[in-house]
């Protein structure tokens, strides 16, 4: 069978549409619809209802989409891993979102040279929808984010339960700094401050947010793990009464992964977030 027929039929599940998954994939509606008719004739069986809201599984369907993505997630797996490097044995992608490489991807790094020194490792700093989509075709074996999507074969865990606190120069005044920290913080930090919900600097990336409160003052949320160092130094300091926020880090991966190298990268990560909590 064609790969191309289960990644086709996997974006229409995932999308819910016919012309949703044509425009995630770049090709026509037509093609899409061709596709699809190509891969229930080799099956023998129908696999989505189409109506005007989009497309839904058949029973057959449902039964067919586990097989899929291992399908795909082989293939792409055996792309990836061929040629071995040398002096190695497996291959591993992990990735992680911006604001999670430090120190918690760094830390996962180090325990797995130590635990699994034969494994090649290749990693990705990326935004939290690429690092899914990766996920979900099977050309990432695990990663860390925020807000985790759940899909069928996807092994979700929390690794650690981080809050977002509210802080301020002490010497310095300066304009209030909205960190975009996704939709939940948006919508729990809007409800709580909606003089702020239109505020005059935004920043996507937490670290640069940090760098330009210290130097022109100011105040803002922070990840605490990022901010103790700066409070205990006496450069920053917690707002009083002012409302926390959830920010909790997890592991996802595909639960079809080969199981003792899925062990391996899980029981490392879990290890260092331990150890860093000590």
């Amino acid at each position: 069978m064609d790969i191309e027929l289960a990644r086709t039929f996997l974006e229409i599940v995932r999308t819910g549409s016919f012309i949703a998954a044509a425009e995630r994939l770049h090709i026509t509606q037509t093609t899409v619809t061709a596709r699809i008719k190509n891969l229930e004739a080799q099956l023998g069986c129908r696999l989505f209802i189409r109506n005007r809201s989009g497309a839904s599984l058949t029973a057959d369907g449902e039964r067919f989409a586990g097989r899929a993505s291992q399908l795909v997630q082989t293939w792409d797996a055996a792309r990836r891993e061929l040629p071995l490097p040398d002096g190695a044995d497996r291959v591993v992608t992990l990735g992680a979102e911006t604001s999670l490489w430090n120190p918690l991807l760094l830390d996962w790094l180090s325990a797995l040279k130590e635990d699994a020194p034969t494994l090649a490792l290749r990693v990705e700093v990326g935004e939290p929808q690429t690092l899914h989509d990766k996920l979900e075709k099977g050309v990432m074996d695990a990663a860390l984010v925020h807000q985790p999507n759940y899909w069928p074969g996807m092994q979700i865990e929390q690794l650690l339960e981080e809050k977002l606190v509210l802080v301020k120069t002490r010497k310095q005044s300066g304009d209030y700094i909205y960190v975009d920290w996704g939709p939940h913080f948006r919508q729990q930090h809007d409800a709580a401050f909606p003089e702020n919900a239109r505020p005059r600097l935004t920043f996507n990336l937490g670290p640069l947010a940090i760098q330009h409160l210290l130097a022109h003052g100011g105040s803002g949320y922070f990840r605490t793990r990022v901010a103790q160092p700066y409070l205990e130094s006496g450069l920053l300091e917690r707002v009083e009464d002012a409302p926390e926020f959830s920010y909790p880090a997890y592991l996802v991966y595909p639960r079809a992964g080969e199981a003792s190298t899925l062990r391996t990268i899980v029981e490392s990560i879990h290890c260092s977030v331990s150890g860093s909590n000590r």
